[in-house]
């Protein structure tokens, strides 16, 4: 990512930062010392990229047909689901699902992953639609796609080389 940097006499404490283009422009104090800088124009990247990256998500893969097909597919067409979508704020799960508003939140590394494995997170979050908790009822329609175990392996194999991240 191109970064251009625009120091200011005016601008006496806070940093800004947008995307043109493909450049990232970062508005600056001028006074601000180059190695202060150079870690929040980091931190900007990494928030930008994880933006671009959602938005590449949100336009190729698209959550809401994957829910309906797995709905049709494991559950009936009879979950209701509120809201799916993708998440860059999400570090310490591959997914997240809240049950009482029928809203999933799948982890943007989730969307870069194998086809496969997207499917099961979604599954997996589903299910949660129909039992909340991990207990025997949860894992036995879990375990009605096929790749569960594969896709399972998969995860905790990137879980184990991420640090921080504990799985879905």
């Amino acid at each position: 990512m191109e970064v251009k940097i625009i120091r200011s006499r005016r601008r006496l404490r806070t940093v800004s930062a947008r995307m043109a283009k493909d450049i990232l422009l970062v508005q600056a104090p001028e006074r601000l010392a180059l190695e202060q800088l150079d870690k929040i124009v980091g931190q900007f990247k990494i928030k930008f990229e994880k933006k671009l990256i959602k938005t590449g998500l949100d336009k190729t893969r698209d959550l809401v047909d994957r829910a309906n097909k797995i709905n049709a597919k494991y559950f009936g067409n009879k979950l209701k689901l509120d809201q799916i979508e993708y998440v860059t704020g999400q570090n310490s799960k591959f997914g997240c699902c809240n049950w009482r508003s029928a809203r999933i939140r799948i982890s943007h590394k989730i969307g870069l992953m194998p086809g496969w494995v997207r499917d099961y997170v979604i599954l997996h979050e589903m299910a949660h639609l129909v039992e909340p908790n991990h207990g025997k009822a949860f894992w036995e329609i879990v375990s009605r796609y096929r790749l569960a175990e594969r896709a399972r392996g998969f995860l905790l194999a990137v879980a184990h080389n991420i640090p921080g991240l504990s799985g879905a």
